[in-house]
């Protein structure tokens, strides 16, 4: 197949694109939005349309959903394969995702049941994957330097949020709302599993909160609008995971070395800040040579896993992962990977696995296992192919 994807820089774009060469498809590229963040719709317009003129495709690619692209697909009636690594993903909205010539591919088993009946014959589920051959090479290259750099007892990469949280935006609001949303947002930090912040907010909340919020998210034209859904998912997820990912360095960093690779600011947190990893490069060694990963799934991610549970695997790390309802299709706590479901269940596995090494060793190489022969990124792109095509499994 002659396949076209539409770059904009997302980390999983390299890995994509080499598995669908590994299938053995040729792949060109338009990565004009990689080098111009600013790059306006209307201009990716154009560049498509030229390359669908200049050569014929099977099909065009993107990770997460861009309307305009799927415009242009429906127009050259040719398929348009996209597969969501992020939640939310507001250009769902669009009244684009109607299109027929959609196959729109949704990581999170909730994200997937709120879409799927916008275009029930040509949205699915499809979860995340990795790249163990890449990150083995990685892992074998590394010098001893960068092997005692990155070892450490329990580390954690990523952003703790408090610099990505809108919420904090919030001016002048009624004490009654603060209020309850703060006892709200509270409870919802204790729960794994179920999301019920949306469902919480009446009509007039969101009013107040929208009049307070200066800002406050307005879709585009052709956009469904949803202010409820706007506010739990831009606004308060995001303040939950930033309030969570806070706590779970202070309750592990009063205990233990906890390093942290983050842009973050972490002043008056226990924990050692090393900065930004590089992802392709370094990352792999902080998940290899660390006796524990923590992965804290943001709120805004429902029920699906994150890429970096199957990266973190991926590498031959050794996760503890809070709770999401879909981990246990696809990963056998307790065998692959663990899984803490309070605080007191983080800090008791915590402690368990940093004294035994040879249970945490045994699990950290059934998850890198697991994840080489199911859930590398052959296998899933095969999948979404299959899929994409009504492919049965019989008839591949």
């Amino acid at each position: 197949m002659n396949i076209l994807i539409y770059r904009y820089g997302s980390i999983c774009e390299p890995d994509i694109i080499t598995g669908f060469q590994e299938l053995g498809n040729h792949v060109d590229e338009i990565t004009a939005e990689i080098y111009n963040k600013n790059l306006l719709p209307s201009e990716g317009v154009v560049l498509l349309k030229n390359k669908l003129l200049s050569k014929s495709y099977d099909f065009v690619f993107s990770v997460n959903f861009f309307p305009f692209i799927s415009e242009v697909c429906n127009i050259f009636q040719i398929r348009y394969l996209c597969w969501t690594v992020d939640s939310p993903v507001m250009e769902l909205y669009s009244n684009s995702v109607t299109n027929q010539w959609n196959r729109i591919f949704l990581f999170d088993q909730a994200q997937y049941d709120e879409f799927a009946s916008r275009n029930p014959e040509y949205i699915f589920h499809l979860p995340l994957a990795s790249n163990p051959a890449r990150w083995n090479r990685v892992i074998s290259d590394a010098s001893l330097h960068n092997i005692e750099r990155f070892s450490s007892e329990i580390s954690f990469v990523g952003s703790l949020y408090t610099e990505k949280s809108p919420y904090d935006r919030l001016k002048n609001a009624p004490s009654y709302l603060s209020g309850y949303l703060n006892g709200i947002m509270a409870a919802q930090l204790k729960i794994y599993g179920y999301n019920f912040l949306e469902e919480l907010l009446t009509d007039d909340m969101v009013q107040t909160f929208r009049k307070h919020l200066p800002g406050f998210y307005t879709p585009p034209e052709n956009f469904r609008r949803d202010d409820r859904i706007a506010m739990a998912r831009i606004y308060l997820e995001p303040k939950v995971s930033a309030m969570e990912r806070v706590l779970v360095m202070k309750l592990l960093g009063s205990h233990y070395p906890v390093n942290l690779y983050t842009g973050s600011d972490t002043t008056g947190l226990p924990v050692k800040n090393c900065g930004l990893v590089k992802t392709l490069t370094e990352m792999p060694l902080v998940f290899h040579y660390s006796k524990i990963n923590l992965n804290i799934t943001s709120k805004s991610i429902h029920a699906g896993l994150p890429l970096r549970i199957f990266d973190v695997l991926g590498c031959g790390g050794f996760l503890l992962t809070n709770y999401q309802t879909e981990l246990t299709n696809y990963f056998t706590p307790g065998t692959d990977l663990d899984v803490y479901t309070s605080e007191d269940d983080l800090l008791t596995k915590t402690e368990y696995y940093l004294t035994h090494e040879k249970d945490r060793m045994e699990i950290a190489h059934n998850g890198y296992e697991t994840t080489k022969k199911y859930h590398n990124y052959p296998e899933r792109l095969l999948q979404m192919i299959s899929l994409a095509y009504g492919i049965t499994e019989g008839a591949i």
